[in-house]
């Protein structure tokens, strides 16, 4: 009988599957990376999220393997080349959260722009502030996508009750077709975007692609967002922009060090200063977690191994 490890929460649709077509199911959501090394080796299928990086030393030690299945989008915790080479699938979900980030993006420049949480704090303890809470509307911005995969055309498609101009730039898209963005380049969103959503994977090439240089070439004072991953923005570069107001709010999803618990002096610092920055809004890593795209990832999954979601 075949064996799959699931080394992540998932829903229960992905492991009763399995068992109907007929799976061992090993199911193991806390399991950390010297136990997972310990029972990898007789392993069909290995599902993961981005709790656990499989390795060289994970590949090699799973002499049996035919396919990773990451829970969502991003291979970067995965040696995909080193994979490959071993014949082995590695296959990602992303259009099970691709909505959900799209949304969650949407919730936040929402949130900065007509100062929900600042109002609502602020009337918790009993100040009526009307006048100083003044919004501003979406309708009619210029925002930039950079990144134009599944969570970038969610996101334009989310804008798309706004009258927004949406700029989309994306590297590896020499064509973007797309009812909901018009393709640009890098430096007409530096030029003209009010609000620019980062969508990338991380890589060694998008590794701190925000960086000094390019907050130096805004024009517009824009919002940053990311819901996609800490390490394609300099956090330290983010703060000097904001301080010198090239950037206007920015609103993190993702932190390149997410273990806020155990910084070290120097990351607490930068952390603090950023945290209470009145334009920055954090949350934690929450964007592609809603109940609907929890189960979507595990169907998307299943249709991409051909089994039946059940």
């Amino acid at each position: 009988m075949k064996k799959v490890i699931i080394t992540a929460s998932a829903h229960a649709i992905l492991e009763s599957s399995l068992l109907l077509a007929g799976y061992h199911v090993v199911n193991v959501p806390s399991i950390t990376y010297h136990e997972l090394l310990q029972i990898v080796g007789d392993a069909d299928g290995l599902v993961v999220t981005t709790r656990l990086k499989i390795d060289k030393q994970m590949i090699d030690a799973a002499k049996q393997l035919h396919w990773i299945g990451r829970l969502g989008s991003g291979l970067e915790l995965i040696d995909t080349d080193y994979a490959t080479s071993k014949n082995i699938s590695c296959i990602s979900s992303p259009e099970g959260n691709r909505t959900a980030v799209g949304e969650h993006a949407l919730g936040m420049l929402l949130t900065l722009f007509r100062n929900i949480t600042k109002s609502f704090l602020e009337v918790r303890d009993k100040q009526w502030l009307r006048n100083e809470n003044r919004g501003i509307e979406i309708t009619g911005k210029t925002v930039g996508i950079i990144g134009f995969g599944n969570t970038g055309g969610a996101f334009a498609k989310v804008l798309s009750g706004f009258n927004c101009k949406v700029l989309a730039f994306d590297k590896y898209k020499l064509n973007i077709q797309s009812e909901y963005a018009t393709q640009a380049t890098l430096d007409d969103i530096c030029k003209e975007a009010d609000i620019i959503s980062f969508h990338l994977p991380l890589t060694e090439e998008t590794r701190y692609f925000a960086d000094d240089a390019f907050f130096e070439a805004l024009q517009k004072k824009p919002v940053i967002v990311n819901t996609s991953r800490g390490g394609i923005l300099s956090i330290n570069a983010l703060l000097k922009a904001l301080k010198n107001e090239s950037v206007g709010y920015a609103a993190l999803d993702v932190l390149e060090n997410e273990n806020i618990t155990a910084l070290s002096q120097s990351e607490a610092a930068t952390f603090n200063a950023l945290a209470n920055h009145p334009g920055v809004l954090l949350t934690p890593h929450i964007a592609g977690y809603t109940d609907e795209s929890f189960f979507k990832m595990s169907e998307m999954l299943l249709l991409k191994l051909g089994i039946p979601a059940n």
